[in-house]
């Protein structure tokens, strides 16, 4: 078995009407990407992020006629006209098998190894993490998370306590306690971020005492009742909106002399995450690859 693929270069204003209309010929797949490589990551509170430029791809059943497809597709855009359209027949393979052979292990610093949890650690004697990262963000291979891997493979974290704020897949945090924390509290909006977590947990036998999960609103009720105390570091590695937002939040679940650690910024964006957070905390200079940083600091006293 295989699909249909369409692929059409089109406007933000345009997007909407097409993809309607490609849902409305029983379009199995319908996916949008940035057509001139314009990175928009997070929208303005109360808009919608759209590029100047989008390729639109759709999938449809092998089974049908394409070229009737694309009759009917111009057929019923009329009076308007419909962009040009690609044409490809997309072969079945085994996605979930092809991308397990793409995750290799990796390691990070001196010490710290991501490993997937089919595959055999490369130095058993390594702080190794086996880890799935199942539907929620955080291998390793991106640059956010491995400056963030980077600078926990340097810290001292014995007996430390953090919170790991948009804790994805988990791996911060439980690289954090294979490393020597005592404990890691998490936090993320996702409920799936937060099944991943318990997975990985379980594949790198760590105890759940030692690594709680919440969503933000279990974590508030949390603090309420005084069960949340401030850490002695929190990460997190988010986008460069919430961060700035969440200053003041974040500052105060942070020890007097204690660290936060923050990722998902871009270059561009780091003198306004700076700007937020200088009034608490000491920050130390910005650590950079591939376009995105981590900033650093110590929690003013």
């Amino acid at each position: 078995m295989g699909w249909i693929q369409l692929q059409l270069s089109t406007t933000p204003d345009q997007a909407t009407d097409l993809e309607t209309l490609l849902e409305a010929h029983n379009s199995l797949a319908i996916t949008l990407v940035d057509a001139a490589d314009q990175p928009v990551f997070e929208p303005v509170r109360g808009e919608t992020p759209l590029w100047d430029s989008i390729i639109l791809t759709a999938l449809f059943p092998v089974e049908l006629d394409p070229e009737k497809l694309i009759k009917e597709l111009r057929l019923s855009y009329l009076p308007n006209k419909l962009p040009p359209i690609e044409l490809k027949i997309i072969e079945d393979e085994d996605w979930e098998r092809k991308w397990m052979d793409n995750f290799k292990p990796l390691c990070f610093g001196e010490k710290l190894w991501i490993c997937p949890s089919w595959t055999k650690a490369p130095n058993p004697d390594a702080v190794n993490i086996m880890l799935d990262p199942g539907l929620a963000f955080g291998t390793g291979t991106h640059p956010t998370t491995a400056l963030c891997l980077n600078w926990l493979d340097q810290q001292e974290l014995d007996g430390k306590e953090l919170i790991d704020y948009g804790c994805g897949s988990g791996i911060l945090g439980i690289a954090a306690l294979l490393l020597g924390a005592k404990k890691v509290i998490a936090v993320d909006n996702d409920p799936q971020a937060l099944i991943a977590s318990r997975s990985n947990c379980e594949k790198n036998q760590i105890e759940l005492a030692k690594f709680p999960f919440f969503l933000p609103k279990e974590f508030v009720e949390k603090i309420k009742l005084s069960l949340i105390k401030p850490a002695d570091i929190l990460l997190a590695n988010i986008l460069a909106g919430p961060l700035i937002e969440l200053a003041a939040y974040f500052s105060a679940l942070v020890k007097p002399n204690g660290e936060i650690l923050l990722s998902g910024i871009l270059e561009a964006q780091a003198e306004s995450v700076i700007k937020a957070y200088e009034t608490w905390f000491r920050l130390e200079t910005i650590t950079s690859q591939d376009d995105w940083v981590r900033i650093v600091g110590r929690r003013i006293t």
